[in-house]
């Protein structure tokens, strides 16, 4: 059976197949949605960073390594979260438990100094000005962010670029105890917008992205360059996808509308 998902680009909509599990109605078909809320990815959706993540990630688990971890338990293709949580069990596992916040914040101070020297050197993606100024302004939509990155470097991209004013909320790694995919970081998101879960999309191009909207039942949208990356985050339950966030007014335009 094969999944539609809705995909616009050049002005046109058309459905994109995958193989997945049934999800047969089309737009005409789909009940339509209020929307009043939008929770945005940043790295990838709203900006490009230029940061190397396999060079941080390898630097991380050398660092890890000089603490005593196992480099056998750890894997540059893991995020530094999941190697952060593999130390930490190991630590205790050992009697060190006391030891993991002081090698935790080397780490983390680590990817803050890397991030900020990304986001100097980042820029928003085409159109993100002008799209989050229809969705904020002319659909009077609360908009918000969940980023794994640091507040340092998230503050830096939207405020240079002039982003800040668009969002209600702005949920870094620092404000939850748990990253996405976890739950937890999209949940807060959504409490800070005072936002439902079904009035509510999440857009993001990482799979972790289509993982947290899943976890909740929040209707998601993968922007998706490419059909293999499409294929990926339709797999890990995104609804829609968008070659470009520019395309976003569109198909909020043919999922429903919002009630303000």
């Amino acid at each position: 059976m094969e999944k539609l998902l809705a995909v616009i680009h050049d002005r046109n909509i058309y459905q994109y197949r995958s193989s997945s599990i049934a999800e047969k109605q089309s737009f005409k078909e789909r009940p339509q949605l209020t929307i009043r809320a939008i929770v945005f990815d940043l790295d990838g959706t709203l900006a490009e960073f230029n940061l190397d993540y396999k060079a941080v990630r390898a630097e991380v688990k050398q660092l890890l390594a000089n603490h005593g971890i196992p480099a056998s338990l750890l894997s540059i293709k893991e995020s530094i979260f999941e190697m952060l949580k593999k130390a930490k069990v190991y630590m205790r596992n050992v009697g060190r438990e006391e030891e993991f916040p002081e090698v935790q914040e080397h780490i983390l101070s680590l990817a803050r100094r890397r991030e900020l020297q990304a986001a100097r050197e980042t820029s928003p993606l085409p159109g993100v000005f002008e799209t989050l100024k229809n969705l904020k302004i002319e659909r009077n939509l609360k908009l918000g962010i969940f980023t794994i990155n640091s507040q340092k470097s998230t503050d830096y991209i939207l405020v240079n670029f002039r982003l800040k004013q668009f969002f209600d909320a702005i949920i870094t790694r620092e404000a939850v105890s748990n990253v996405k995919p976890d739950p937890t970081h999209l949940a807060a998101a959504l409490k800070a917008l005072s936002a439902k879960t079904n009035e509510t999309l999440v857009v993001g191009d990482s799979i972790a992205d289509m993982l947290s909207a899943k976890a909740l039942n929040v209707e998601a949208i993968g922007i998706a360059r490419n059909d293999e990356a499409a294929r990926k985050l339709n797999h890990a339950g995104a609804k829609h996808i968008v070659r470009s966030i520019t395309d976003l007014p569109k198909l909020i335009a043919n999922l429903g509308q919002n009630n303000t």
